[in-house]
């Protein structure tokens, strides 16, 4: 971003950096300090403030020791590091509300994702875009991750009606008021362009360079991609604008229609005379009407969660750079709130 751009980017108050850089770690130590460097090396050529943030979702290996030595040489660096593997989503939930800066850029810590592209996607953002997503044209991965991943995108892309090609690339400029409206949890990473549009936030989306893994292996398997199909009708529910029993009771009413009709057919053949027997189509009708009434009854359980307010805490065992440094007491986490 050019230097006469920031000025789009500050929000006046100088205790806020121009930009937070968020990282969502889980044993990525041999690739910490080089990504440091390169992050700073980067924005630091730009002429912006920021800070760093690394959130060590419950690593096994020495990443934090490596985190805690970075951040002791440069005070830009802070650090939470969970007391266990709570995923992604709760990584990116809790650096979103901590971070500061009016840009809030977030990226993968295995060094596939290039620091370098932080000044396309803050020009992307000065177009009017609310957030851009990174777009891994070429991507450095097996066969066993990239197909998967392409038709997921493809599928996400039909059913929302959104036109972007990578949903789930770590790399990702946000403005703050946009990272702020997010409710991530479970494996919602996935759809953050669905939320931000949904939200009435503008998504956007530039194509950038993508690496071959140096250090440690992928997080990735089977099991998500399977998983990240079912989080879409999870999506696609929290952001209709039908509360629960509408949503549902659309689909009730239709049941019910139809098993009540085939019911009803066979009461008038048995009301005029005629024997009844065992057939599966009277079955069927009956089935449909007790599944109608399911459907009525999930929607009012729905509609009886919706109307309460869901908290979650992620346990943290240390906090670095946040004013309040060394071990978190009592066991309480940040914590996160989710509205439907």
């Amino acid at each position: 971003m050019r230097r006469e751009e920031e000025k789009e980017i500050k929000t006046g108050d100088p205790r806020e950096p121009d930009l937070t850089v968020l990282v969502p770690l889980y044993n990525e130590e041999g690739s910490l300090d080089e990504l440091h460097e390169a992050v700073v090396q980067t924005v630091e050529s730009l002429g912006l403030s920021f800070e760093l943030i690394f959130v060590d979702d419950g690593s096994t290996d020495g990443s934090e020791a490596v985190l805690t030595e970075i951040h002791s040489r440069d005070p830009r660096v802070k650090v939470i590091t969970f007391r266990r593997n709570f995923g992604k989503s709760a990584a990116l939930a809790v650096g979103f509300s901590e971070a500061k800066g009016s840009v809030i850029v977030t990226m993968d810590a295995d060094l596939q994702d290039d620091p370098r592209e932080i000044p396309n996607l803050l020009k992307k953002l000065d177009e009017g875009y609310d957030l851009v997503s990174g777009w891994k044209v070429k991507r450095h991965d097996p066969i066993s991750k990239t197909l998967p991943s392409r038709l997921f995108n493809f599928v996400t892309s039909k059913v929302t009606g959104i036109p972007l090609h990578d949903f789930n690339c770590g790399l990702k400029a946000y403005r703050r008021e946009a990272a702020k409206s997010l409710n991530v949890y479970g494996e919602l990473h996935r759809f953050l362009p669905v939320l931000v549009h949904w939200s009435g936030f503008r998504p956007g989306e530039i194509p950038v360079v993508h690496h071959p893994r140096k250090y440690g292996r992928t997080k990735f398997g089977a099991a998500r991609f399977l998983n990240g199909f079912l989080d879409l009708v999870t999506v696609m529910f929290l952001t209709s604008d039908k509360s629960p029993l509408h949503f549902l009771g659309r689909v009730a009413i239709a049941l019910l229609a139809v098993g009540v009709l085939i019911s009803g057919y066979f009461g008038v053949v048995w009301i005029t005379g005629h024997g009844l027997h065992v057939r599966p189509l009277l079955i069927f009708g009956l089935v449909l009407i007790i599944l109608g009434i399911q459907f009525i009854s999930m929607g009012l359980i729905g509609e009886m969660i919706a109307s309460a307010v869901q908290r979650r805490e992620y346990g943290v065992r240390n906090r670095l750079g946040f004013g309040s440094d060394g071990p978190s007491g009592g066991g309480s986490g940040v914590e996160e709130k989710s509205h439907r």
